[in-house]
């Protein structure tokens, strides 16, 4: 597993994917703790989270759309699945590297709280407690993004997938004022990956939104590995 961890995060800085990505994610981050902090003068670090949803939701294929399409298209897959590896090291080698990038750009965050720690009190455990919950955001959405990474070897429809369905989820909550039906309201509350983000940005950590976010991402890591182990025996 390891192996494969410290190929794929090579592999990120070897491309201009890696770059890209935070590049964009640090431009993004920091003019929204300029308008958030800076400018307004506001303390608190939340705004900048709750800020970096959509963001995040958009950034995520970048990250993903290479990890298994690409090994597709060079058919380099083939060498891995025959390696003395199993499945899970494999997938889990290049989720967490996917992860890694994520929480390298996720970093900058803690450099704002310490630049608002020099003028006043910071709540740390409400910025930890958004760090957290950025975190298991983005476990949820790199295992999705891998899933749909498998399905394909074009690199740019692993990533257009990648887009519509983070679309999808971000939009699904106008759902909510659309049906009519509490139960159906109620299920998309459930399914609704901002209302529990939310929860997070508020500085409450809520175990049941953390199992969520974590179960997403370990059903879709099952899923990837299914449709590997489908390739390997065709």
């Amino acid at each position: 597993m390891l192996a494969i961890l410290r190929r794929e995060f090579s592999a990120y800085f070897r491309s201009p994917i890696g770059y890209i990505y935070l590049a964009v994610f640090y431009i993004f981050s920091g003019f929204f703790f300029f308008t958030n902090n800076l400018y307004s003068g506001y303390s608190s670090i939340t705004g900048v989270y709750s800020s970096l949803f959509s963001i995040i939701m958009f950034l995520i294929p970048i990250l993903t759309m290479r990890l298994m399409s690409e090994d597709k298209k060079q058919k380099t897959d083939q060498a891995l699945l025959t390696a003395p590896i199993s499945l899970f090291s494999l997938v889990m080698g290049k989720f967490l590297a996917a992860l890694c990038v994520f929480c390298m750009g996720l970093a900058v965050t803690l450099v704002y709280a310490f630049v608002i720690a020099i003028f006043t009190t910071v709540a740390w455990s409400v910025v930890f407690g958004n760090l957290i919950g950025t975190i298991l955001l983005a476990t949820a959405l790199i295992a999705i993004g891998m899933f749909i990474s498998t399905l394909t070897e074009n690199q740019v429809i692993a990533a257009v997938g990648g887009f519509a369905v983070m679309l999808f989820l971000m939009l699904i909550d106008n759902l909510k004022n659309v049906v009519t039906n509490t139960l159906l309201q109620k299920i998309v509350t459930g399914v609704s990956f901002y209302e529990r983000y939310t929860g997070f940005v508020m500085g409450k950590f809520n175990y049941a939104d953390a199992v969520f976010y974590l179960s997403v991402a370990a059903i879709f890591i099952f899923l990837t590995i299914r449709v590997i182990e489908r390739r390997r025996w065709s």
